[in-house]
């Protein structure tokens, strides 16, 4: 037996929310359901709790926000409620105020004579095309409710795949940041007290130590230099990537580099398979599709990739064959999609591909952070003791002095 947090509405749509005894989630829902009451999310304590930012001027909407939204209206209009119903409740029930304000917006725009796609389609920094054009086509098919979970399916794959990237980095920033951090100690606080000792001595010191002295006075005197270039070199780089060559050649360069542009690669791919498979098993027409794949793109190169694939699919030419002359998509994702044409359920080989290279970026990201972490610690140790090795041989020339 276990706790669970739950939010709940009853027969009238009034919204409810406790802590219920059970032996699993699945039980907690069906004792909900005995209860009278319409689940909308069952969970453990603590973990999918989200922090209200807003209190410290921070004021977005995360994805998993949108998430959320997406899973509790999904829930709502599955059960039967009206849709201005469901974004009243919903709108109840969001922890962050922006988003909360958002819905609210949504529910007027809809009162007031306008289609959900439309009223989204009014905030497109927290809901993309993909998002729109789904929920529209479950309009049109007046399968709204099927297409909510299709999105909240989708929005769940992505999230999931998004942690697991950010969760695997967050060690190899951490060590880097770490020797960095050690460095600079090293610089400009160690460093410096020998350098007194060595003056006050008179004694020949190494060129390594020397050289590191001179380095370490030159940190002292000359840090807000390396932070004034730092940050310009950071600025001229974010322009150079935006202008629409050096975005270009940078996007090229990522797919050319060892070990990371095969990873690369295979995020795109899973990410155009996974968007295009669900758009196309939501009655999305194959064009649109592609056109709305093409826009959501993070990579250039790929981005010309897939709308080489739209003009070919408005040629009749169907997505397999533009796929293999764009020269950018792997063997085995042409070779499924064709199967997929072939066989007449291309948006489920889609998804089906899209499953196969989340997993596959998964293994390609383990491979590179177990090289990476060792490489960032075997550097930093270097660098280290390089600095601890100059001291002390400077240390044993002035003993051999005294001697």
């Amino acid at each position: 037996m276990g706790t669970f947090v739950y939010k709940a509405v009853n027969r009238q749509g009034q919204p409810a929310e406790g802590r219920l005894e059970a032996a699993d989630a699945h039980a907690a829902s069906f004792n909900l359901q005995t209860m009278g009451l319409i689940p909308i999310s069952v969970e453990a304590p603590a973990p999918r709790r989200r922090p209200n930012l807003s209190r410290f001027g921070i004021r977005w909407v995360r994805r998993r926000d949108i998430l959320f939204f997406t899973e509790e209206l999904s829930t709502l209009v599955g059960a039967g409620l009206p849709l201005d119903r469901s974004l009243s409740i919903a709108a109840e029930l969001a922890s962050n105020p922006v988003l909360e304000d958002v819905i609210r917006d949504l529910l007027q725009r809809i009162k007031g004579g306008a289609s959900l796609a439309d009223a989204l389609g009014a905030h497109p920094r927290h809901f993309s095309p993909l998002y729109v054009s789904m929920v529209r086509a479950g309009e049109a098919g007046g399968v709204l409710d099927v297409i909510l979970e299709r999105l909240t399916g989708f929005e769940r794959s992505s999230d999931e795949l998004r942690s697991y990237l950010t969760s695997s980095l967050v060690y190899p920033a951490l060590l880097t940041l770490v020797g960095m951090g050690s460095l600079g100690i090293l610089f400009y606080m160690v460093i410096p007290r020998f350098a007194t000792i060595f003056e006050d001595i008179g004694a020949e010191i190494p060129p390594l130590t020397m050289t590191l002295l001179a380095m370490s006075s030159a940190v002292r005197s000359y840090w807000w230099v390396a932070l004034l270039a730092a940050a310009g070199v950071v600025v001229g780089a974010r322009a150079w990537v935006r202008s629409s060559r050096g975005g270009r050649q940078w996007d090229a360069l990522r797919l050319r580099l060892p070990l990371i542009g095969p990873t690369l690669i295979k995020i795109e791919v899973s990410r155009f398979a996974r968007t295009l498979g669900t758009l196309l098993a939501s009655a999305v027409p194959l064009i649109l599709g592609v056109r709305i794949v093409q826009d959501i793109a993070r990579n250039r190169i790929v981005s010309e990739a897939i709308a080489k694939i739209a003009d070919g699919a408005k040629r009749g030419e169907g997505v397999a064959r533009p796929m293999q002359e764009a020269g950018v998509f792997p063997g085995l994702a042409t070779h499924l999609v064709s199967i997929g044409e072939e066989t007449g359920r291309l948006d489920t080989m889609l998804l089906q591909l899209a499953d196969v290279y989340e997993k596959d970026v998964r293994t390609s990201v383990k491979a590179l952070t177990s090289v990476f972490e060792p490489v960032i610690i075997l550097i930093m140790g270097v660098l280290i003791g390089i600095v601890v090795l100059s001291m002390l041989m400077a240390i044993f020339s002035i003993n051999d002095i005294a001697l």
